[in-house]
């Protein structure tokens, strides 16, 4: 009886599990992905610019103001986006204006 009990064969692990698992999933992966799309949604500007895009935009910005230098990421901004351009610096919003 004892070698019985300790076999774990014996126990049907999905009788473990309650049938309201899967339906209680549905809800909590719609809100998240609810949330996703608010937190991800930005009002369009209307200066040109790399995008937010989570957060990413800004440290892509700024590492590329710290690789190549100020002038050279200026230019590059200014090739790519035009002659008024906004960009982050430091995680600060920075507007670039040349001609």
């Amino acid at each position: 009886m004892v070698l019985e009990t300790l076999n774990p064969l014996h126990y049907n692990l999905t009788s473990l599990v309650p049938d309201t698992m899967p339906v209680a999933t549905v809800p909590i992966l719609i809100l998240m992905c609810f949330l996703l799309l608010v937190w991800n949604h930005e009002e369009t500007s209307s200066i040109p610019g790399p995008g937010y895009c989570m957060g990413i935009g800004p440290l892509i910005s700024h590492g590329r103001f710290l690789w190549m230098g100020v002038g050279n990421a200026c230019n590059y901004y200014n090739k790519t986006y035009g002659e008024f351009v906004r960009v982050w610096i430091s995680g600060e919003e920075t507007f670039i204006i040349s001609k």
